[in-house]
């Protein structure tokens, strides 16, 4: 009687060591499971953040100032002149080297023969092409951002960045360029000027700062395909 008993006993603790030990993989198991759904969750949250990133940084709006403190004038509508007439070198009247356009910066106008292709997002006083040359960049579709020598350095970069992006938004129309004050200063208090070349009307936009909003607002209002050679490269 007494061996039985002893073997009920042991028979209850071993069950009663089984069920402690399924309790406990079992709290593993839950622990596991709840750590893991928290690594999940922050792993999700990085992505998410990182694309966000990502696509914040891809926007040029998101450089410089806001297009409200860019103290930026309306858009003009101006008379357009001098489609397809080419000057200059390898043309019938090589002795003009020099245009006088009628607006600054200009938005159409007499030009040289051959347009600034392949060309760089972004030109500098040291580098920059002829005043002559983009304005046969504006007549293919062209947005050109000029901006002048007093630009701030940080806006300058500013102005790099936004000439990357917004080349991906108009299939590479898009320059920015220092401008030459030969060819007529811009009105006190801007530094930063946007031209486009319509296939009706040409259209300027004068800043007093670097805004990516007011460029990427003005490219998707005049956009590359409103241009009277809007084919060429």
């Amino acid at each position: 009687m007494a061996k039985k008993t002893a073997e009920i006993d042991r028979k209850a603790r071993v069950e009663e060591l089984r069920r402690a030990q399924a309790a406990a993989e079992r709290r593993r198991t839950i622990l596991a499971v709840g750590v893991a759904g928290v690594v999940v969750v922050v792993l999700v949250g990085i992505v998410v953040a990182v694309i966000r990133d990502y696509r914040t940084g891809q926007d040029p709006a998101t450089y410089g100032v806001a297009a409200a403190a860019a103290s930026c004038d309306a858009a003009t509508n101006d008379p357009t002149s001098g489609s397809a007439v080419h000057v200059g070198p390898g043309t019938n009247q090589p002795s003009i080297t020099k245009i006088k356009y009628s607006t600054v910066p200009p938005s159409s106008g007499e030009h040289f023969v051959v347009p600034e292709s392949p060309s760089l997002p972004f030109y500098t006083t040291k580098d920059r092409p002829r005043i002559e040359t983009l304005v046969h960049n504006l007549e293919h579709g062209y947005t050109v951002v000029w901006y002048t020598a007093d630009l701030p350095a940080a806006q300058q970069e500013d102005l790099r960045k936004i000439a990357d992006l917004a080349r991906q938004e108009t299939s590479g129309k898009f320059i920015v360029s220092a401008w030459d004050d030969s060819y007529g200063k811009f009105p006190a208090g801007k530094t930063v000027a946007m031209s486009h070349w319509g296939a009706k009307t040409g259209h300027r936009e004068l800043c007093g700062a670097v805004s990516g909003a007011a460029v990427k607002s003005f490219i998707q209002k005049f956009p590359a395909s409103d241009a009277p050679e809007p084919n060429g490269a």
